[in-house]
């Protein structure tokens, strides 16, 4: 195999020699809070890598990836964010539903599914958040029942990322009549190009509308695309939230660290940087991410109850935080828009306040640790 240091410097060299001409004026562009733009320029490109061998990356070569090791994924990774990249459009596909069909799947489903995620032809997004069941996934409602050949479909999913972009959603839904909680789920591939389907955007704070509600009324999809047993989709589903994890957290950390050094830039220019205060809080920043990649280093090959979640605190308060900062630094200027558009500093602080909402709020995030972790009592139902 390729050594990491080998691999680095080939992803290094591709991307200087591709992210070129129409690609190049895409660059740093989509990630969260601007997933809309320039979409369909990123799907190109996200095409152009998969062409290139540079998707999938962890993925059995036998399911049509490369088996490279953490280490070389998080070399793509990190490459990748130095180049300024645009963000990749198959995060859903390729970083959780794949890496979900390879540990569930059936033969008929990895054969029919993972060659289209990794050549980036069908698009996927999450089902899972309901609006009585975001972070208590187990409150899920919406139900499947089985007629003749097909799952016949009702309910409402919310936040549903990119859901307007996709072909393909997988669902959580209720199976078993009477069930509650953890019980009677099924992890459910459906098609959303169907007349059961209604997309809504949902419109943010930055004016964007990278999240959905989905409405499913008797939707349908083939009886055989359950992923694991009927009533097992809990278990399923907990599979698919440690596949998120991934590698791709720490160039997640270098576009933090190039945010940080345009915010420290910004209170140079503004004179902010004379405030003590300011200096402190940009200092305790760039402490923050050094702890965050120290943490995220220390824990890649390891599993241990509660290291995805405080992985959760570090970076989705850390970012908070960032965009605080940022309008403190922009001071009035921050209250006002140029041309009638936030700049970058606004939509940050804007985008960020839902950080520590979404994948998991901090509360949620807080009694997993103290419940599942350190075996304190379970928090008293009101």
């Amino acid at each position: 195999m390729i050594t990491v240091q080998e691999f680095r410097a080939e992803v290094r060299d591709w991307l200087a020699d591709n992210l070129v001409g129409d690609f190049a004026k895409i660059k740093g562009l989509g990630g969260p809070g601007n997933d809309n733009v320039a979409f369909e320029e990123r799907l190109a490109w996200n095409r152009h890598l998969a062409a290139a061998g540079y998707t999938c990356l962890g993925w059995p070569e036998e399911h049509g990836g490369r088996g490279l090791s953490v280490a070389h994924r998080v070399a793509f990774y990190e490459e990748y964010a130095l180049a300024n990249a645009p963000a990749k459009v198959n995060h859903f596909g390729e970083e959780l539903l794949g890496p979900t069909l390879i540990a569930f799947g059936t033969p008929e489903q990895q054969q029919r599914f993972l060659p289209k995620i990794r050549n980036v032809e069908e698009l996927w997004c999450q089902g899972y958040s309901e609006p009585g069941a975001g972070s208590d996934l187990a409150n899920v409602s919406t139900t499947a029942e089985l007629v003749g050949d097909e799952w016949v479909i009702n309910g409402q999913k919310v936040w549903t990322s990119l859901a307007h972009w996709a072909q393909w959603c997988f669902v959580v839904a209720r199976t078993e009549k009477g069930s509650k909680r953890h019980a009677g789920l099924s992890y459910l591939l459906v098609p959303l190009d169907q007349p059961g389907v209604e997309v809504r955007p949902i419109v943010q704070l930055t004016g964007d509308s990278e999240f959905n509600e989905v409405f499913f009324d008797d939707a349908r999809t083939e009886a055989s695309l359950v992923v694991g047993q009927p009533g097992d989709g809990w278990r399923v589903a907990m599979g698919t939230l440690t596949f998120e994890r991934g590698v791709s957290t720490l160039g997640q950390q270098i576009e933090y660290a190039r945010e940080l050094s345009g915010v420290a830039e910004l209170a140079k220019r503004t004179g902010a940087a004379d405030d003590p205060l300011i200096r402190e809080r940009l200092t305790r920043s760039w402490v923050g991410l050094r702890t965050m990649r120290s943490y995220a280093l220390a824990t890649m090959d390891v599993e241990q109850p509660g290291q995805d979640n405080v992985s959760k605190l570090l970076w989705a308060n850390w970012h908070r935080e960032l965009g605080e900062i940022a309008m403190d630094v922009l001071g009035r200027e921050g209250m006002t828009l140029t041309d009638g558009e936030f700049d970058e500093w606004q939509r940050l602080y804007l985008f960020s306040r839902a950080d520590t909402i979404y994948g998991g709020s901090n509360e949620i995030q807080r009694n997993i640790i103290a419940e599942r972790v350190l075996g304190l009592p379970r928090e008293p139902k009101g």
